[in-house]
């Protein structure tokens, strides 16, 4: 029995600055899907992703996720999770004290703050501060605290940026073990070779339109 899809976007249009970013966009994601977006930039990639999460309000058009229509509240949050630009590090905290106040919160971390560390190449960093890591070492800091919180979905906005080509090997087999649990991803990325690590979908945006891409 084919299961109910947990996103829903149905002739969703965007305009900003007066020009159409996103053109009657339609797509579904089933749960335990990787979906990656691609296309160039100003394809509507992140546009999207901020309608996904309620950030942005689409101005024409449905959107559902987890069968509601996505909102900036806490309730949605606690079962979605988004990552995008940079965080905000607190001054003082070391990579492990930001994993572990990340933990604290959730009552039921997906992994340990050790697991988490190792899983994304921080280990021997763990007692450094955020600001003295390089620009790829921050990005797998972003994403450690992304995938260490509970969630039933993950939006990332171009989760490869700033790493290695092993590193997001990696990042692949994360991804694909979050979705085998049950998660689903969406992600806009301008590298194709993720999803296919990962074994997601890829979706290409183009022309304000979604197109299924091989």
């Amino acid at each position: 029995m084919v299961s109910e899809p947990i996103i829903v976007v149905r002739a969703v249009e965007v305009t900003l600055g007066g020009n159409p970013v996103l053109q009657g966009v339609d797509l579904e994601v089933a749960r335990g899907e990787i979906v990656a977006m691609t296309g160039p930039n100003g394809a509507g990639k992140s546009t999207l992703l901020r309608c996904l999460a309620g950030l942005r309000t689409a101005d024409a058009g449905e959107i559902t996720v987890l069968g509601g229509p996505p909102r900036d509240v806490p309730a949605f949050w606690r079962d979605v999770a988004l990552t995008g630009d940079e965080l905000a590090w607190y001054p003082g905290l070391t990579v492990r004290e930001h994993l572990e106040l990340m933990a604290a919160v959730h009552s039921t971390p997906r992994m340990d703050v050790e697991e988490v560390l190792d899983a994304f190449g921080l280990e021997q960093r763990a007692d450094a501060a955020p600001f003295a890591l390089s620009t790829g070492q921050r990005q797998r800091l972003v994403l450690a605290m992304t995938l260490l919180r509970p969630s039933r979905v993950l939006l990332l906005d171009e989760p490869e940026r700033g790493l290695d080509a092993e590193f997001r090997e990696r990042l692949a087999a994360i991804l694909a073990d979050y979705a085998a649990g049950g998660g689903t991803v969406v992600m806009a990325t301008h590298d194709p070779g993720l999803a296919g690590a990962a074994r997601g979908r890829r979706v290409a945006l183009a022309d304000g339109r979604a197109r299924s891409a091989v």
